[in-house]
């Protein structure tokens, strides 16, 4: 019983449970067990200790206690007897007939003193058989009797026929409408469960010190909610989530089809000028500008990030979990192997390469009916084509359904792929910075019968898989997405896609975590997605638009979802714009143009700068010239911003070596320019306040009519 219990407690597709069961099995173990949310019976500890603390709206009433509270009438200052009722039953009545103002004593057939204490009774209710060496004389004339038990179905107890026993018939069939009362009452609240719930965030507090202390000791100085408490408190259920550890969780898309009707949330893309040796710091800016709208100005905001690859992580540039008191926690998760996305993305991609490796060797060293019987081999006796297959022969041409029926000829086309070795493009992958694989040699084993050729692996990030992952809208688009990919040609010059090769369903199913959303948490406990990682160099440089959706929905109608662009505005932002989404189908409302002092001396004509060696005194020393002569780069993306019709406010990432002048001067010119406003921010050194003002501007740009456009057609 307890098994099936837990089984319809764990299906989305139940919203009650009712108990039918022989008296002797209702246990405390047996009732224990059904989930609360779905107990019409009223009888979990849960709902009970709701009942006794007076929270009677906020939970289910046991059906038979109902029933008798409803055959009851003014019972302030009588007495009530409640005789062999017990377990939750029994309890859930005599709290609401003390609530009700009358003297309740409860006690067994067998207790001493019982025929006083009957004789005493106003209402006797009966909660079990009555033996038979207890006479009914004791029981005093006029004493309205109930009878109630967990038999909901049958009244088969006789107590007499005196008119003060009129009651005990009545109990089953309203406690039957009670428990479809309560049936319906379950049902209304689930169905208020699925709206958009109100966000009831706790942000967590920070103590910014100075001088400003490590990244990581920053991260570890501060304890993140445990991820299952943030979810509940941005309006996630709990089927919704499928926890990695104390502080990961991953988010299923089923959400998108529940809030499919709630409005989206204003959307905010983070893009940066030409990026520089120094850094601009985009990704600290997304975080400080989430930090400044929930924990500071109260209004709903999610940032979604993209996940870190391996290679840079453990480079030159280091992770992209933000910087100083604007970060998401715990850094280490975040920089590492998060919820595994970028593994499954290797597993999948390397798959695809291997199987191409080895369909070239089985197509050269075997005869098409040998290949027949491997591709469609006899199972059981029968011989049938896989879906997979059946599209490849419709898209040879060839409408037959059944094995035996090709000819030589169209076995021949369905089984040979004839690739062309020297046009495959579909590399091997790895997350690291292995330079000595940059080129390499395969199929030097002798199994592989001398099919020796050159190939190379690529950064994981850069297979076609992640693109893929970070458009996709579905499962079943990212399948066809997949299906569709090219990775070399034939002797004909045609192209060759997974679907060709069979292998779309394997890819799908290594996929299937990673296509959802990862949520996480910044500094001061605001939510955060990660999800994706694409470059911007080879791909599209921005996060998945699934977790944009995700979010959009589930900040509310006033909320912000805040996104980022990899590299420059020119390659990242224009990328969001003409690529992600056309994609998604998602207007963005507002652009944030991150710059700094630095980059922009640098792009006037600063001397050249290198990682880890100290800045020479240009970049140190106030010099207004300079700072003047790199805005061109800030103006030009100000310019490219405006073209797509979408305001741009500048935020100006201060470090203590700014001077004042300077940094009036860049917001000068940045509004000059066109920005809606240009903000000065100091989150790195202090966090969400250091961001409020800028916060405040991208509220107010949002409100500003927008005309999104598209700068070309997708027609020829």
């Amino acid at each position: 019983i307890v098994n099936e219990i837990l089984r319809l407690n764990e299906d989305p597709n139940v919203q009650g449970l009712a108990l039918d069961l022989p008296e002797s099995l209702y246990s405390s173990k047996v009732l224990s067990a059904v989930k609360p949310e779905k107990d019409v019976d009223g009888l979990s500890d849960i709902n009970l200790g709701r009942l006794v603390r007076g929270g009677a709206n906020d939970c289910l009433v046991p059906p038979t206690a109902c029933a008798v509270m409803e055959l009851l009438e003014d019972l302030g200052g009588k007495t009530v007897v409640l005789l062999g009722a017990g377990g939750a039953v029994g309890a859930a009545l005599q709290c609401m007939l003390q609530r009700e103002g009358a003297a309740t004593l409860s006690c067994q057939w067998r207790a001493p003193q019982l025929q006083a204490k009957l004789h005493h009774a106003d209402v006797v209710v009966v909660g079990s058989t009555k033996p038979d060496d207890v006479p009914l004389s004791w029981i005093k004339p006029g004493t309205t009797v109930i009878s109630c038990s967990h038999d909901l179905l049958s009244e088969k107890h006789n107590y007499g026929q005196q008119n003060n026993y009129a009651a005990e018939n009545a109990v089953s069939s309203l406690a039957i409408a009670m428990r479809m009362q309560n049936m319906v009452k379950n049902m209304e609240r689930w169905i208020q469960s699925q709206q958009y719930r109100k966000w009831d965030l706790r942000c967590l507090k920070l103590q910014p010190l100075s001088p400003v202390p490590s990244d990581i000791e920053i991260s570890r100085a501060q304890s993140p909610k445990a991820v299952d408490v943030l979810a509940k408190e941005i309006g996630l259920l709990t089927d919704e989530i499928e926890i990695y550890g104390q502080t990961k969780a991953k988010v299923r898309l089923s959400l998108l089809e529940r809030l499919k009707n709630q409005p989206d949330g204003k959307y905010v893309l983070v893009a940066g000028i030409t990026p520089t040796p120094l850094g601009e710091g985009k990704s600290t800016v997304t975080v400080g500008l989430v930090q400044a709208l929930t924990a500071h100005l109260n209004i709903n905001s999610f940032a979604c990030l993209r996940q870190p690859s391996q290679g840079p992580t453990f480079g030159v540039k280091g992770g992209a979990a933000g910087g100083g008191y604007a970060q998401v926690i715990p850094m280490e998760e975040f920089n590492l192997h998060l919820t595994g996305d970028i593994h499954a993305i290797t597993a999948a991609n390397n798959l695809l390469a291997a199987a191409i490796d080895a369909r070239i060797l089985h197509e050269n060293t075997q005869s098409d009916k040998a290949l027949y019987n491997r591709l469609v081999p006899v199972v059981n006796g029968m011989r049938g084509f896989s879906a997979i297959q059946l599209a490849r022969l419709r898209r040879l041409g060839i409408n037959k359904t059944d094995p035996g029926a090709l000819t030589e000829e169209e076995i021949s086309k369905f089984v040979r792929l004839d690739i062309d070795p020297s046009t495959i493009t579909w590399q091997r992958v790895v997350d690291t910075n292995d330079r000595f694989l940059r080129k390499i040699t395969v199929g030097q084993a002798n199994t592989e019968k001398g099919f020796v050729r050159q190939a190379q692996f690529d950064i994981a990030v850069a297979s076609e898989i992640m693109a893929i992952l970070a458009l996709t809208t579905s499962l079943q688009d990212m399948k066809e997405r997949l299906g569709k990919m090219v990775v070399a040609n034939d002797k004909k010059g045609e192209p060759v896609t997974a679907e060709d090769l069979g292998v779309t369903g394997a890819l799908a199913v290594l996929m299937k975590d990673a296509i959802k959303p990862t949520l996480m948490q910044t500094l001061e406990g605001t939510p955060v997605f990660v999800h994706a990682g694409p470059f911007a160099n080879i791909a599209h440089g921005n996060s998945s638009v699934l977790a944009d959706k995700i979010a959009l929905k589930l900040v509310g109608e006033k909320g912000f979802v805040v996104t980022e662009a990899g590299f420059g505005a020119d390659i990242g932002m224009e990328k969001f714009f003409n690529i992600k989404c056309r994609a998604s189908g998602l207007v963005p409302s507002v652009v944030v143009l991150v710059a700094t002092v630095r980059a922009l001396k640098m792009h006037g004509g600063g001397p050249s700068v290198t990682a880890g060696a100290p800045l020479k005194k240009e970049y140190t020393e106030e010099n207004l010239q300079l700072v003047a002569d790199g805005c061109c780069n800030l103006q030009k993306q100000i310019q490219i911003t405006q073209l797509f019709g979408v305001p741009v406010v500048v935020a100006l990432n201060v470090f203590k070596t700014d001077s004042p002048a300077e940094v009036d001067l860049v917001c000068k010119i940045a509004k000059q320019s066109g920005a809606f406003d240009a903000v000065p921010c100091d989150h790195w050194s202090a966090g969400g306040r250091g961001a409020v003002k800028l916060a405040q501007a991208v509220e107010k740009a949002a409100n500003q009519k927008t005309s999104f456009k598209y700068l070309y057609s997708l027609e020829v």
